[in-house]
């Protein structure tokens, strides 16, 4: 997926996996995943998807400085 938030592009073919997360079993209504990236130019974002019935119930980009990108991860 790709979206451009402030004339940056963040696109989730050309990024770095930090970390993914996964909740529900696959199929669930109620289930979704959030994925943090980092571009090669060290900017983060979180790729969120899921079921009719999440939180996420359409995929979305979001980006993130790195100290919430940190917080984030830390919340595991």
């Amino acid at each position: 997926m790709k979206k451009v938030i402030c004339k940056v592009e963040y696109d989730t073919e050309n990024a770095t996996v930090v970390e993914k997360r996964t909740f529900g079993e696959f199929g669930d209504p109620a289930g979704y995943e959030e994925t943090l990236y980092v571009t090669e130019n060290g900017k983060f974002f979180l790729y969120t998807n899921g079921g009719a019935e999440s939180v996420y119930t359409e995929e979305n980009i979001k980006r993130m400085s790195a100290a919430k990108a940190e917080e984030w991860k830390a919340q595991a």
